[in-house]
């Protein structure tokens, strides 16, 4: 990615340039030279400091190989005393107690960061907790980051002593050292002191088995239902975040992580979120009235959850494709998995990895609703918007996992060679994390469209195409406050202080404003695990309708402050891929659950083969090309593609594209939120029938299970040993969907 080879690029020189000033005093000691001496000491610890600001990576490599910043300003001062003992103005007296003073200043140091290891121990609960009240706990406020992490303490505390050496050497008049370190060790030894407070009864956190006790409590009077279990690392929170808007809709929901940092990843919700690292503290869920959890990715922690027998977990997957990962052997520890449509059924039978299909239950893709569906051709006044978003290189070194690589320039060229284009390009935000090469193609995909966007800019006026009206904003329910801010309004570009206050770009600029606003996490900037815990409590009444709304108006703001004729590359989280579908005509994609997503929308669609398999291979090998304009390697393909978007004449899969979209996604009726729902309270009513049977719940929630069980068997005998889930929500669905008829056990 372009920030890797940034990286690599500047650390050499600016590790070269401290090594340089480092022998440049030592050279100034040696010789002796105090003007060498002195500017190369003043430089070393003014660039040493500047590293923080300008190069922060070239300060981690130091630490990797051990030279980290107290070794770092160790080795300054040691190279200013030996400066000093060629200084026959500073008698030896007064040179002891520079050196004894810095010695102090080094013990302080020491003892400082002794102190905040315990106190970060001491405040590293068992449990980390969102949206839920922990008034109860007395969580007290972090410490200041300068003393309770190493970070850039010494330098900063070092600098008078530092300084001060540096002008008794410039002088050669001691007073000016005496100060300086006198100074820093007032700063050392101030700062220790304070920081030990935080060890004190007052800001003392409260023990683990308090924490425990509480958290018993607050289980037994939420009394969760259904939660959301994730485990992952840096950059795979999206797997959880897609499942979060459906999880909201559901009784009593929970989220429980095992990572601590994935507690502030997740995106902004309402629901309670809980974080166990430790798997003992997780078994405290096995004594709760969690009744399942909702598996959205596999991690090595989820075998850790499985333990717990009160519980029943369905695999939800974060996206279905036709890739061998689509079909892990690993979903056959689960109690059901829970898919869109027909065709992951027959997927799971055909693959043969152990998934019972008795097991398998289609749910269909409940996160698809904010998909429009197509209204018709684009109109002739704007060009086609394309919309390439390819996946990531995956775990194995298969050229089929993503286009990017291989075809990636060629499909952007071929695009933007062709005048009637805009093109999005959204990369997965994985691409490069494995293989160098995805990387490097992503920045010269990245390359071409920053390039046809100036070569668009530098074009004669006349020679440029007109730009056709703007897309009509996205409308918010009247009386919600953000949507009374009014529509986002069309107009030119702004002056050269700032966009117009009636511009569309002033308008992103508010709605931004507003939605940063709702999504801003309580809490400040330095602030530790816990007293962010303490500040996101209970969300305020209201919370999650307000971001959805000015989510919506955000979209709409974003895309109307758009030129309709530019090319952008979207990366983060917004806008959502969703967003895209809607703004887009047609998409280019690989096999990924991308383009089964995509198929909600009815618009056409390419899929990218760089397989080597022949084309009738290709689509007979993946369900998902059935309804696709397959493009080769080199973009063979892309103006048929761009035909059949422009005249629907020449479409000719769009028949297809119907019939693949129920196959991958399910029946549209009922709507994939209820049949979710219904199979939630299916597993539900399992899990309190199994709790029922085995004595595990107290008196009232026994006897009801026992009714629970007494319907299922009475259900289960009047449809003969199938087993199907309620159409109405309404009733209290006992097994699992039905496979459809014909579908391959």
């Amino acid at each position: 990615m372009p920030a890797g080879p940034s990286l690599r690029r500047g650390t050499p020189l600016a590790l070269g340039t401290l090594l340089g000033l480092f022998a440049a005093q030592l050279v100034g000691a040696q010789l002796p030279s105090a003007p060498l001496l002195c500017a190369a000491g003043a430089a070393c610890l003014a660039f040493d400091l500047g590293l923080r600001l300008w190069k922060p990576g070239v300060l981690a490599v130091l630490g990797r190989v051990h030279c980290d910043e107290t070794v770092r300003q160790l080795l300054r001062d040691l190279l200013l005393v030996m400066g000093l003992t060629h200084l026959s103005a500073v008698d030896t007296a007064a040179r002891l107690v520079l050196v004894g003073g810095l010695l102090s200043c080094y013990g302080a140091q020491f003892v400082c960061r002794a102190l905040g290891v315990l106190v970060r121990r001491a405040r590293t609960l068992p449990v980390v907790t969102r949206n839920v009240d922990t008034d109860a706990l007395r969580l007290s406020p972090a410490p200041p980051r300068l003393l309770a992490y190493p970070g850039r303490r010494m330098l900063l505390f070092s600098v008078p002593a530092t300084s001060g050496m540096i002008a008794t050497i410039a002088a050669q008049h001691v007073v000016w050292g005496l100060i300086g370190v006198g100074t820093s060790l007032l700063l050392f030894a101030g700062g220790t002191a304070y920081l030990a407070t935080w060890l004190l009864p007052g800001k003392r956190p409260p023990g683990e088995e308090k924490v425990l006790r509480w958290f018993r409590d607050w289980l037994a009077d939420y009394r969760p239902e259904v939660g959301l279990y994730f485990s992952g690392g840096s950059g795979t929170a999206y797997q959880a975040n897609m499942w979060l808007s459906t999880l909201a809709t559901l009784p009593r929901p929970l989220v429980v992580l095992r990572e601590r940092p994935m507690t502030q990843q997740l995106a902004d919700t309402d629901v309670p979120i809980v974080c166990i690292p430790r798997v003992a503290h997780l078994m405290e869920l096995e004594h709760s009235s969690l009744k399942m959890l909702l598996h959205p990715a596999n991690a090595p922690k989820t075998s850790q959850v499985l333990r717990i027998p009160t519980i029943k977990h369905a695999f939800t997957n974060h996206g279905e494709s036709d890739k061998l990962s689509s079909c892990n052997p690993y979903a056959k520890v689960y109690d059901q998995v829970w898919v869109a449509g027909p065709a992951a059924r027959l997927r799971y039978a055909r693959a043969d990895v152990g998934v019972d299909d008795r097991d398998v239950v289609e749910v269909g893709r409940p996160q698809l609703a904010p998909i429009r569906r197509a209204d018709g051709p684009p109109p002739a006044t704007r060009p086609v918007t394309v919309l390439y978003a390819p996946t990531w290189e995956g775990w194995t070194n298969d050229p089929g996992n993503t286009s990017v690589i291989l075809a990636g320039e060629n499909v952007v060229r071929a695009l933007l060679a062709d005048p009637r284009v805009r093109l999005l390009y959204r990369p997965h935000p994985m691409t490069g994390s494995v293989n160098p090469k995805a990387g490097a193609a992503d920045a010269r995909v990245r390359a071409l469209i920053a390039e046809a966007n100036a070569g668009r800019t530098a074009a004669p006026a006349a020679a440029r195409p007109a730009p056709g009206p703007r897309r009509a904003p996205l409308r918010l329910p009247t009386g919600d406050p953000v949507a009374e801010r009014g529509a986002v309004s069309v107009a030119g570009p702004g002056s050269a202080d700032g966009p117009r206050p009636d511009s569309p770009a002033a308008e992103l600029e508010r709605q931004d404003a507003a939605l940063a606003a709702l999504t801003a996490r309580a809490g400040r900037l330095a602030a530790d695990e816990m007293e962010r815990m303490a500040a996101q409590g209970l969300p305020r009444p209201g919370h999650a309708e307000a971001v959805a709304a000015a989510t919506d108006a955000w979209r709409a703001a974003f895309w109307a402050a758009q030129d309709p004729a530019e090319h952008l590359v979207l990366t983060g989280s917004r806008p959502d891929l969703y967003s895209c579908f809607n703004e887009a005509d047609v998409l280019v994609s690989d096999v990924s659950s991308v383009v089964a997503d995509h198929l909600a929308s009815g618009k056409p669609y390419a899929v990218v083969n760089t397989t080597g398999l022949s084309e009738d291979d290709f689509r007979a090998a993946n369900a998902t090309v059935r309804g696709a304009t397959v493009l080769t390697p080199e973009a063979d393909g892309v103006p048929a593609l761009l035909d059949a978007v422009v005249d629907p004449g020449q479409d000719k899969l769009a028949e297809a594209r119907t019939e693949l979209t129920a196959y991958l996604l399910g029946p549209a009726q009922p709507p994939s939120l209820t049949r979710f729902q219904d199979a939630v309270r299916a597993l539900c009513a399992a899990a309190e029938a199994r709790r029922a049977r085995h004595g595990t719940l107290p008196g009232a929630a026994q006897a009801h299970a026992a009714e629970v069980a007494e319907l299922a068997e009475t259900a289960e005998s009047e449809a003969g040993g199938d087993q199907a889930v309620a159409a109405d929500s309404s009733e209290l669905p006992i097994a699992p969907p039905a496979a459809p008829q014909g579908a391959t056990r």
